[in-house]
């Protein structure tokens, strides 16, 4: 076989349509039809990324002859994901969308009592700011370990199958399509459910907005922050919830994020994102203690967050260029 029937027949034997294969290796559909066609060869880079995701060598792609034996032991190394596995991956990452969307939740609510207490102890409700400050870090620490907790149980819980997110493998074309049928029957409560929760975190700013409106109630500045807070934690809950069990059906078909190409790509940004979190965690916990102004202090987190997002994206188009 020459380089163009390689490439149909091992996009095939994947199960994938043209446009599929293109999506993974970052070109158009026309420029896969034309590698199949002959119309055009693809270049070096091209061949090195078809190696990879196919599971094949270089010189069986190139080279116009049978698959060697080494080829072939090659190509079956790569571990084959049976329906069982995918039941087991399956269930479990409806049970861990629960548990890190509960994490996130008690991490958003954390500092509500702190803000509250802090701005009754302003107002002279019979509460110091020493007591106030007190019961508040007190709550923050007990939520924090026990969301802490839940985020180490669940990485307990699901490392038995984290090479499914790291790894290339592969699946029975009849087991995908199952999966394919899956996900296409969740989407309508993946949508709605992401939806609820956007609109959630959108709408939580009312009870500010309506705090400074109202001129002369102090009191109600902490206590809306307190009611933004729990809002953005039922709205953040939605969305994770839905987005870890919709992924687990994307990291099983290897498309969108969980493609190879995008593997390979969080494996070198893996470090970014521990030694970004660590930063920010310290810099709101010092920033927090030597101002004291934790009804403040809380902007940090939706401003890193919306900053990793960009961080991470330009980091990964520098990644891709060098």
């Amino acid at each position: 076989m020459n380089l163009a029937d390689k490439i149909m027949a091992e996009r095939k034997k994947k199960g994938w349509s043209q446009e599929e294969l293109a999506n993974q290796l970052g070109v158009s559909r026309q420029a896969v039809s034309k590698w199949e066609s002959a119309g055009s060869t693809p270049d070096l880079q091209r061949i090195l990324q078809l190696s990879d995701v196919f599971g094949v060598s270089t010189d069986y792609l190139l080279k116009d002859e049978a698959e060697s034996d080494a080829d072939q032991e090659g190509r079956e190394s790569i571990r084959l994901v049976t329906m069982d596995d995918v039941k087991e991956f399956l269930s479990l990452k409806e049970k861990s969308s629960t548990l890190v969307a509960n994490a996130t939740s008690l991490c958003i609510l954390s500092p509500i009592l702190l803000i509250v207490l802090s701005t009754l102890a302003d107002e002279n409700h019979g509460l110091s700011q020493d007591g106030a400050a007190g019961i508040g870090i007190i709550a923050i620490l007990v939520l924090v370990s026990i969301a802490v907790y839940m985020f180490v149980s669940n990485g307990m819980y699901t490392k038995p199958m984290e090479y499914l997110e790291q790894e290339n493998f592969r699946i029975e074309n009849s087991v995908k399509e199952m999966i394919r049928y899956k996900r296409a029957a969740y989407m309508p409560t993946y949508s709605r459910s992401f939806s609820i929760g956007v609109v959630l975190c959108i709408v939580s700013a009312i009870p500010v907005l309506l705090a400074g409106v109202l001129d002369g109630m102090d009191t109600m500045a902490g206590i809306s922050v307190g009611i933004l807070l729990a809002i953005l934690a039922v709205g953040v809950n939605c969305m994770i919830r839905v987005s870890v069990v919709k992924g687990s059906f994307d990291t099983l078909l290897q498309e969108g994020e969980y493609s190879y190409q995008e593997k390979q790509l969080r494996k070198k940004t893996s470090a970014f994102s521990s030694v970004y979190w660590c930063l920010i965690t310290a810099l709101y916990l010092a920033l927090s203690f030597w101002t004291g102004s934790w009804d403040r202090t809380w902007v940090i987190w939706p401003v890193a967050g919306v900053l990793f997002g960009a961080v991470q994206g330009l980091l990964k188009i520098f990644i891709r260029h060098i």
